[in-house]
């Protein structure tokens, strides 16, 4: 358990060193940024080396491992990531975003849109680095390349320029140490969330699509033979309320009455980008949360992406605040509390996948609208199969939602601490873990 001080065992005067401004060109081994590899991603092999992405990226520095690709060219090699290297998304909405290689996470070539800075260990704790580039004070700077509405491009040159405050070395290792024991423990979260998902859907494959328990007398349908006694329906039909954020109004009305904060307030304002990285950090007001009340979110509902990034799923967690649902995409909320699990691996995981891309329009940003989810087909087992799968894998859905918010508190923590510790205003020797 972490103990954070009070400020009456605070001594401002004397906890807070002095800062030492320096550039992250400055710590590097070479003195400054390479661009990565301008090849295309091919399907991804385990005879060709793994190519990193922006995509790949998540906001929070993490990895997203579900859609990984290789790279196939002579000069592959040249642009292997080494532990302790940093690379940076040099364009486009996710300009800024930043991924620390420590050889962990396996071999890495990065393309051409990423920045990759080398880090001297002599000159400061690489890792140190890492956690400065997840703080307030990064993300200001990278935000003040915002010209509007448009995320600004950065090339080498100027990340190398980028100002770190540097703080004593001691300080650096000790704050290191303490923000790694927390991301380990939510990586060990999420490993065991992994898993847990990992046999439910094992299981889910076992009773209905091989149907290892049920009865042998099938029916030929569009999904292969199924047994007689299951039903072949659209998601029209099901108790489902499935909904979105246009829902709540026209265009207009939305603009006119929803005003989104970067700093916490009322309410969550959950995007797909948010499921996706586990950090929410967009927010609403009470007057805007009360006009988007058809789009209202509790925890548990199905939530499937229909614009851009098509075909996202996620079960939405419950977090500390009032939540209600983003644009592009869609929520699914069963009636029948039997049905959540069971549609949640279907359009993840199995044959939903394949419709949904199947119903994404052509033009240059795929999307489908509720109209077309509705029609979409779906085989549902009998009542009690279906209660029977729900019981069993409810508990592992249960203690996936308990350790998410575990990581929620956790990610909490971290974002508090970090600064006051990169100012010296925590002093170390008051924090228990």
């Amino acid at each position: 358990m972490l103990r954070l001080p009070t400020e009456n065992t605070l001594d401002r005067e004397e906890k807070i060193m002095a800062e030492q401004f320096t550039t992250l060109a400055s710590l590097t081994v070479d003195g400054k940024g390479s661009y990565g590899i301008g090849a295309s991603a091919v399907p991804f092999s385990k005879d060709l080396y793994t190519y990193l992405r922006i995509t790949d990226i998540k906001d929070d520095g993490t990895l997203n491992l579900q859609d990984l690709k290789s790279v196939d060219d002579e000069k592959a090699s040249e642009y292997l990531l080494k532990p302790n290297d940093i690379v940076f998304a040099r364009t486009g909405a996710s300009t800024g975003r930043n991924y620390f290689y420590d050889g962990m996470d396996g071999e890495f070539v990065y393309a051409g849109f990423l920045i990759k800075f080398s880090i001297d260990e002599k000159k400061v704790n690489p890792k140190y680095i890492k956690y400065f580039c997840q703080s307030k004070q990064y993300k200001d700077w990278i935000n003040s390349f915002n010209t509007g509405s448009t995320r600004g491009n950065i090339n080498a040159q100027t990340l190398g320029k980028m100002p770190i405050p540097l703080i004593e070395r001691t300080a650096q290792d000790a704050l290191v140490s303490i923000l790694s024991s927390i991301d380990e423990k939510i990586k060990k979260n999420n490993e065991i969330n992994n898993n847990l998902e990992q046999q439910a859907v094992l299981l889910f494959k076992k009773w209905f699509i091989e149907f290892d328990n049920s009865s042998k007398n099938m029916l030929e349908t569009r999904f292969g033979l199924v047994p007689e006694s299951f039903k072949l329906l659209k998601n029209g039909e099901l108790p489902l309320v499935v909904t979105d954020y246009v829902a709540n109004g026209s265009f207009a009305s939305l603009k006119a009455n929803v005003t989104l904060y970067q700093e916490p307030n009322y309410a969550y304002f959950i995007r797909n980008t948010d499921l996706k990285s586990g950090t929410f950090e967009v927010f609403v007001d009470e007057h805007s949360y009360n006009f988007l009340s058809k789009s209202t979110l509790y925890g548990g509902e199905i939530i499937i992406s229909n614009v851009g990034d098509v075909g996202s799923v996620f079960l939405c967690p419950k977090l500390d605040k009032p939540m209600t649902l983003g644009n592009n995409i869609i929520m699914l909320r069963p009636e029948q509390e039997n049905l959540r699990y069971y549609l949640y691996i279907w359009f993840k995981w199995l044959y939903g996948q394949s419709l949904i891309q199947g119903i994404k329009g052509g033009s240059a940003q795929p999307k489908f609208n509720k109209t077309d989810f509705k029609n979409l087909p779906i085989v549902l087992p009998p009542d009690d199969l279906l209660e029977q799968f729900h019981q069993i894998v409810k508990p592992m859905f249960e203690l996936i939602d308990e350790n998410n918010t575990e990581n929620q508190a956790l990610t909490r923590t971290r974002d508090t601490i970090l600064p006051r510790l990169m100012s010296g205003e925590l002093d170390v020797s008051d924090i228990e873990i």
